[in-house]
């Protein structure tokens, strides 16, 4: 909090708001004297190249009394890259504490300031290796010995590689504390180069897993246009094609803004999420016209932090809070920070920087003895005052780097030592002698501080810190470890998030969602749109009997036979068992009828047996009339079979006392029919006919025709049988409990032999319709065969156009009706004449009627 409130003070009382400091008039002619290095002298040296500040000169016109120092040139810092050679010193002076490592051997620096032009780079290293040689840098010649070791480069592997090409010449050893470049890692051309960072070889998986962690599907990616960008391009592109992740659109960083600059901000707002990956150098001018343009609606995922080169574009950081930062995993140094509160330009004279930080930042003024000694400065003036975003106290990656370089680098030249000492044998007072190359052999393997292996070849990373940067209230700037991730973690445990940190942009109330299309909620599939990409679609209901209980899938899944699914098609349901039960409506109401019918076929045998000696029971053929009135009321019984909960018994009885009962009626009103005929049709029987009259043949119709369907029925049980089955598709929610018929041929053969009996019964009762006699059944014989023949030809078509329990019904429905047909048909004339005109039942009537037919027969 205090930071931020002293930088707005600072803001306040200073008229440039800007760490570029301009060369005017109000200015200390301290700030002219811009050098471009110094030196902790030491008995070992190591050189130091680190971009601190650029000069930029518009005008290369002269000064009238200071020849070296151009009027209208100004000076850019980088203040948070002063923290590599603090880290420098640090490890140094830790070194130079310990009695274990290079006893009695001091390590120093000498410290070069990068500019970004080859010209320059190649121009210090040169006056470095021919220690300090400004006019005449000749190769292979120092002016002075001097023990210098190895190089420590970076940040950038552009500045890297550019010195490296000149000290592979000598071997000499170099040690980058820049990102990993896989360039730097060939043998042949770098064979001597050190890559201190290490490789991103899981940062997509990463940053990958964490867009998965919060359903983003919809990113942008900008990278820059290089081979590290084309490399990182098909990492990204792997991980997001496996977790069906979609690129947005993808802007390659130019080398130069020029012409590519309208073009790189279009479509820029299509996403939540953009992906920034990039080291500082390539990212500068990126990262200062985001916060120059104010994109506070995106959430970035970067590498790198921003850095903030001008204090005037402090408010840059708005476009910036709730972004994330993925950084390897390193353990901070306490003492780091500790040792940066008590670094001031007295305890470190030879620093050319901090003079100018103090002026610039805690209003001290320059001595007028020289430029490296301030007056009127607060005895509580330190770095740690400063916001993070100026200046960072705690160590970087890259600083963490540079630590274990120099540490790599004691411990090589320690074991040279003793290999030396071994080897050697030295005088009182004589130095050792050796040469940097020799450093090579040990810094292949080396174990530094912090007791991690490092394979200098083979480095790679596997495990990253989340960073959240919080900037509000303004100007924070704060980092906050909201998260790490681990490849070596098991499967769905490498990422950790404390999401109850975090910190969104501004206009984000709520976790952000990133995605093409809106997800399709349960019930729903997602449906791919030709020519776009995978995430965007459409979503459309599941099919019937189809859920998805989750959102965004790709296929609906089908419910199990026993289950059904819901109106909302989220979820499946076991399905209710159900039959046509004697509780349904139906099931009680066919019950009921078939009772009834059972109960008023009882009532008409009664009715017969009481009037057994009256002419209309007698004319008739009594026998056959008990025998089809017993086997109708086992007709009306039987189609109780059909309703209650089914089992194999009841499926097999269903369709045997189905058949055998009709077919009983249907026998004996066949027998009725053809006694009829022979009775009254024939004029002058033969002795057949005789015997058959007197015999009583057409009685064995009935078991004859019997025992036929009773074969039938034997063959259909022996071969395929009726069993109990499951109709799970007629009635959503229900499980339809009934008999299957098993053969359908022995199915459709029994009603068809039950259609030939009816149709042989319905042939011989029209033959017989218009026989005088008084009480001459055969009208109603064959119009009672009519329609039971019609009853199950038109039961066929509609009991295969039924499912479920209206099928059984419907079966039921059938047997009662043709059942009823017969009843009615044959015995309701009959039935009415005893009960209601009991005096055309009696003998005197028959005769009274057979006189008049006498009479009457003359005349026809």
């Amino acid at each position: 909090m205090f930071s931020w409130i002293f930088f707005a003070w600072l803001l306040q009382n200073h008229k440039v708001s800007s760490d570029t400091v301009h060369v005017t008039k109000n200015f200390s002619a301290c700030y002219y004297l811009i050098s471009e290095e110094f030196h902790h002298e030491e008995d070992v040296m190591i050189g130091a190249f680190f971009p601190l500040h650029t000069l930029y000169t518009e005008k290369k016109k002269p000064h009238s009394t200071k020849p070296y120092v151009y009027l209208d040139y100004y000076i850019q810092y980088n203040f948070k890259n002063y923290q590599y050679i603090l880290a420098l010193l640090f490890a140094i002076e830790e070194i130079n504490r310990n009695p274990n490592i290079l006893p009695n051997i001091s390590l120093g620096f000498d410290f070069y300031n990068n500019e970004y032009t080859e010209r320059n780079i190649l121009r210090f290293t040169c006056r470095w290796l021919t220690a300090h040689v400004k006019r005449a840098m000749i190769p292979n010649y120092t002016c002075k010995r001097r023990n210098v070791i190895a190089a420590l480069t970076g940040s950038s592997w552009i500045t890297s590689a550019q010195i490296g090409t000149l000290l592979q010449l000598f071997k000499f050893p170099q040690i980058t504390f820049g990102p990993y470049e896989p360039t730097l890692s060939d043998d042949g051309q770098y064979s001597s180069l050190y890559q201190m960072a290490p490789k991103d070889t899981s940062l997509s998986l990463a940053i990958v897993s964490f867009m998965v962690h919060f359903s983003w599907s919809w990113i942008g990616l900008i990278i820059p246009d290089n081979h590290k960008g084309n490399k990182i391009l098909s990492e990204f592109r792997e991980e997001m094609e496996r977790n069906k992740i979609c690129i947005a659109f993808l802007k390659m960083i130019p080398a130069t803004w020029t012409s590519y600059f309208t073009r790189f901000w279009e479509n820029m707002d299509e996403t939540n999420v953009i992906i920034i990956y990039g080291d500082i150098d390539s990212l500068e001018i990126l990262m200062q016209i985001i916060g120059q343009r104010l994109l506070t609606w995106n959430i970035w995922i970067m590498n790198n932090e921003p850095h903030i080169i001008e204090l005037s574009d402090y408010f840059m950081l708005d476009s910036f809070h709730g972004s994330f930062i993925f950084r390897h995993n390193y353990r901070d140094n306490i003492e780091f920070t500790k040792f940066i509160q008590r670094v001031n330009p007295y305890k470190y004279p030879e620093d050319i920087y901090l003079p100018k930080l103090w002026n610039f930042f805690f209003k001290c003024s320059f001595s007028d003895i020289n430029c490296h000694v301030l007056d009127n400065c607060k005895t509580n003036a330190s770095l740690d005052l400063l916001p993070s975003f100026i200046f960072d106290v705690v160590m970087s990656e890259e600083s963490t780097n540079i630590y274990n370089g120099v540490y790599a680098l004691a411990h090589s030249l320690h074991q040279m030592r003793l290999q030396l000492l071994q080897m050697q044998a030295f005088e009182n007072g004589e130095e050792m002698v050796f040469f940097p190359w020799q450093l090579n052999t040990f810094l292949k393997d080396i174990e530094v501080k912090d007791k991690r292996n490092l394979d200098w070849k083979q480095t790679i990373d596997t495990e990253y810190d989340i960073l959240n940067l919080w900037n509000l209230p303004k100007g924070l700037g704060l980092k906050v470890k909201i998260g790490s991730f681990s490849a070596n973690a098991p499967q769905g445990q490498q990422l950790s998030l404390s999401e109850q940190i975090i910190q969104w942009p501004e206009i984000f109330s709520e976790v952000p969602q990133s995605v093409c299309s809106e997800s399709c909620r349960p019930g729903f599939r997602k449906v791919s749109l030709d020519d776009k990409a995978i995430c965007c679609y459409k979503c459309t209901p599941c099919a019937d009997n189809e859920i998805s209980n989750e959102t965004d899938v790709d296929q609906c899944v089908k419910c199990p036979e026993s289950h059904y699914a819901n109106t909302e098609k989220s979820n499946c349901f076991p399905k209710s068992v159900s039959f046509l039960a004697y509780e349904d409506p139906l099931g009680m109401a066919l019950a009921s009828i078939a009772l009834c019918l059972s109960a008023l076929t009882v009532f008409v045998i009664g009715i017969f047996v009481k009037n057994r000696d009256t002419p209309i029971v007698k004319a008739n053929n009594r026998t056959l009339s008990y025998i089809l009135l017993i086997t109708l009321t086992f007709c009306f019984l039987c189609s109780l079979n059909f309703i209650g909960q089914p089992n194999t018994a009841a499926c097999i009885l269903q369709q045997t006392t189905f058949a055998v009962a009709f077919t009983m009626a249907l026998a004996t009103v066949l027998a009725k029919a053809i006694t009829v005929v022979l009775a009254f049709k024939i004029s002058f029987p033969g002795r057949m006919l005789r015997w058959l009259m007197i015999s009583r043949g057409p009685r064995y119709i009935i078991p004859i025709c019997t025992l036929i369907q009773l074969l039938l029925c034997g063959i259909w049980m022996a071969t395929s049988p009726p069993f109990i089955d499951q109709d799970v598709n007629t009635e959503d929610g229900y499980i339809i409990l009934l008999c299957n018929k098993g053969s359908a041929v022995a199915f459709h053969s029994v009603l068809g032999y039950l259609c030939f009996l009816a149709l042989g019964s319905y042939t011989m009762a029209f033959l017989s319709r218009n026989l005088p006699d008084t009480f001459n059944e055969s009208k109603f014989l064959s119009f009672s065969m009519l329609v039971f023949f019609c009853v199950w030809v038109t039961f066929l078509p509609v009991y295969h156009s039924t499912k479920g329990k209206v099928m059984v019904a419907m079966e039921v429905f059938s047997i009662l009706a043709s059942s009823t047909a017969l009843l009615a048909f044959i015995f309701g004339p009959k039935c009415y004449i005893i009960l209601l005109r009991p005096e055309k039942n009696s003998f005197n009537h028959i005769r009274k009627k057979t006189q008049s037919r006498r009479k009457k027969s003359p005349k026809m």
